[in-house]
């Protein structure tokens, strides 16, 4: 008989990227079990992510950790997520609960952030719960590039992506 998955406190292990360039942050909601083993934003090889981002930037899709991090910089982004610790089974976003938000004011006091981003509904509800009152800034929901969003193609996806340009 399969062991029931059991949620588990988390808290954020990957610090944000950005530097005195990013226009444009994008979050997400908290990292995939994945991303944790990584230590890098979107490391589930099945989240389209680096895939979209290469597509918008004219890019080759970036395979290493520094890869991903020049083409975000080199294109002034910022990328984090809206959750600093929580309870969670596995990568689950729909079991996130004892959210603690990250304090977006690192990125936000120290980057010339215009537009924020949030990279499906989890991220976005988060957002507006926590940092948004705090931020006096609202940010934009995108459609999850998360292979659980089944429902959207890349090309849907990379078409709804395009305001981040």
């Amino acid at each position: 008989m399969p062991q029931k998955a059991v949620p588990q406190a988390q808290v954020h292990p990957i610090p944000p990227l950005f530097d005195e360039h990013s226009r444009v942050l994008i979050l997400g909601s908290f990292p995939s079990v994945k991303s944790r083993e990584a230590m890098f934003f979107y490391g589930h090889p099945q989240n389209r992510f680096w895939r979209i981002m290469a597509v918008l930037t004219g890019c080759p899709i970036p395979q290493t950790v520094e890869e991903k991090k020049a083409l975000i910089l080199s294109h002034h982004f910022a990328l984090w997520d809206s959750i600093g610790s929580c309870t969670i089974v596995g990568s689950s976003d729909s079991s996130i609960r004892d959210v603690v938000p990250n304090d977006l004011r690192i990125i936000i006091d120290h980057a010339p952030i215009e537009r924020i981003f949030c990279n499906g509904a989890t991220s976005h509800k988060y957002y507006r719960r926590y940092n948004e009152p705090l931020l006096g800034r609202t940010a934009v929901v995108l459609p999850s590039s998360s292979p659980a969003n089944a429902a959207w193609s890349l090309e849907k996806l990379t078409d709804a992506w395009r305001v981040i340009l």
